[in-house]
């Protein structure tokens, strides 16, 4: 399959899912300077081959313009003639496309998703105790425990890459980079947003919750 079998109203819908996940994120805060990346996957899913609409190298994502999102294809080379560069870290949403399958993977920058990674570093996983929000990942057991991994921030992204194969949970939809940020997937776009939101909401509260009980 090549990009050219995607229906142009699949590649429609996927740009337009981007466009207002990252207004709506921008207003968040959790796109600084121009941090973060987006991507939408399109068409029929094979694990080495398959195709996703991604954001663009270096755009300031509190605006919105014509040169926002390219498609690549499962290797993170443009599908189609451009002149747009994609997001540095797109061979990172190669890999998770690949290993799961899922339809959207958002990643963003936070003050406490970058403090809980570094908290945590030397367990390698940020410890989340019996919070209502691990609902939102479809893990239903009462006062459930679960272990969010954190990976090696490495300026050379596919030295990362290893890394995420080795330690991406299927129970859990996401993985953080150390002092860096969180990548969460789902299925679709809308559950993508729906666990990014829960990791935010509880990176927040496993930080004032140490907090609380080291004083």
């Amino acid at each position: 399959m090549t990009i050219q079998d995607v229906p142009l109203e699949d590649k429609q819908r996927a740009l337009s899912e981007l466009r207002e996940v990252k207004s709506l994120f921008a207003s968040r805060g959790w796109f600084p300077g121009t941090s973060g990346n987006l991507s939408v996957r399109v068409g029929e899913f094979e694990a080495d081959n398959f195709q996703f609409a991604i954001t663009a190298s270096g755009k300031d994502k509190s605006i919105s313009t014509p040169e926002d999102f390219l498609f690549v294809d499962q290797s993170g080379q443009a599908c189609e003639k451009t002149s747009l560069k994609p997001s540095a870290e797109t061979l990172i949403h190669s890999e998770i496309y690949r290993l799961t399958g899922c339809g959207a993977i958002f990643h963003i920058h936070s003050v406490f998703n970058s403090i809980v990674s570094e908290l945590f570093w030397s367990r390698k996983s940020i410890p989340v105790d019996g919070v209502e929000l691990i609902k939102a990942f479809n893990i239903w057991e009462e006062e459930a425990h679960i272990e969010i991994p954190i990976v090696s921030n490495f300026a050379h992204i596919p030295s990362i890459v290893p890394e995420v194969t080795e330690r991406l949970d299927p129970r859990i939809p996401g993985i953080m980079l150390r002092k860096h940020g969180i990548y969460a997937w789902g299925a679709n776009a809308f559950e993508a947003k729906r666990h990014l939101e829960a990791f935010e909401f509880i990176f927040e509260y496993v930080y004032r919750w140490e907090l609380l009980n080291r004083r």
